[in-house]
């Protein structure tokens, strides 16, 4: 069977957004569809799947910068259920650059999403947002991880940085909305003497030995301080300014806790257990939402019995 020439996100029909969140050989861009026919936020993207060739990845990249304005484009993949080791994407590149990085990830079975470029250096706020759904001696919960400027959604997701502001809001049954009260809310933040410094120096360290290298600003052995004189050349301080972290969190709570109810509705999992998605605030205050991920469809099990003993007590 021919494949489709790709299109970007943006320019999809309604029923072909619907068929894309219906089709769960890829995941992240499933979402991604779910996520533009609810209205929110996401990133203009396109889909290259594996069988499609130099050429169309070529016109695919000209189309989507042409559509959003610029001559770089973001680079994710996605490999359906994956498994712990997997490219790590989400770093931009210039349109001439992305057929070659590319033709890797095709080659390996791997879809291609390329997205709009953000600059992950200079993010106002990050936040991963948890659902969880009651069970037997267990309310239903919501929970918000944040991080603040100069963070991005890879530093909760997989950079095992912990977050400076956790919100919880307990007994949340994710069938009936009700509007929460001001004091249901649970707010912790994280003053531990020196947190902050060893938090940055990750993000720095990460940044280098990922981020950077990914993209070919550094070469060799870099670590924190490289990143952080890379960063400073540029002019991107955000990471190095105070971090007002829970007034952001605090002013977009109940938004979030709405879209977060509106995505559990939509799931097309009705027996979901935990839901889990990230949300960034970008420089110039836009916003977007990435993926919905569903926690026990996330990564494949060689051993299935001891997946779900690892579900379990997760």
């Amino acid at each position: 069977m021919a494949i489709s020439l790709p299109r970007p996100l943006h320019a999809l029909t309604p029923a072909e957004l619907a068929d894309a969140a219906k089709d769960r050989r890829w995941p992240k861009w499933q979402t991604m569809a779910l996520l533009r026919s609810l209205k929110l936020p996401v990133l203009n993207a396109c889909l290259l799947e594996p069988g499609h060739n130099p050429a169309a990845v070529r016109t695919a990249a000209h189309a989507l910068a042409a559509a959003t304005g610029t001559e770089n484009l973001m680079i994710r993949s996605d490999g359906g259920v994956e498994r712990k080791q997997y490219y790590r994407g989400g770093n931009t590149f210039p349109v001439a650059d992305i057929p070659p990085r590319a033709a890797g990830l095709l080659a390996d079975g791997r879809a291609v999403i390329l997205a709009e470029p953000t600059n992950r250096f200079t993010n106002r706020l990050t936040v991963l947002m948890r659902m969880d759904r009651p069970a037997p001696g267990r309310p239903g919960l919501l929970t918000l991880e944040a991080l603040g400027p100069g963070y991005d959604v890879a530093d909760l997701t997989r950079g095992e940085l912990p977050p400076q502001v956790t919100i919880h809001l307990v007994d949340v049954d994710w069938s009936h909305y009700r509007s929460p009260r001001w004091d249901e809310w649970q707010i912790t933040e994280d003053l531990c003497p020196g947190g902050e410094d060893a938090r940055r120096r990750r993000r720095l360290e990460r940044l280098a030995t990922q981020t950077l290298a990914d993209g070919g600003h550094v070469h060799g052995a870099a670590g924190a301080g490289h990143a952080e004189a890379w960063l400073r050349e540029r002019g991107f301080l955000q990471l190095f300014a105070p971090q007002s972290t829970r007034e952001a969190l605090a002013r977009r709570a109940r938004r979030l806790f709405e879209d977060a109810f509106f995505l559990a509705l939509a799931q097309p999992n009705r027996n979901w257990h935990c839901l889990a998605t990230a949300f960034s605030v970008f420089d110039d205050h836009r916003s977007v939402y990435w993926d919905l991920v569903d926690g026990e469809h996330k990564y494949a099990a060689a051993a299935p019995a001891a997946a779900n003993r690892e579900e379990r007590a997760a």
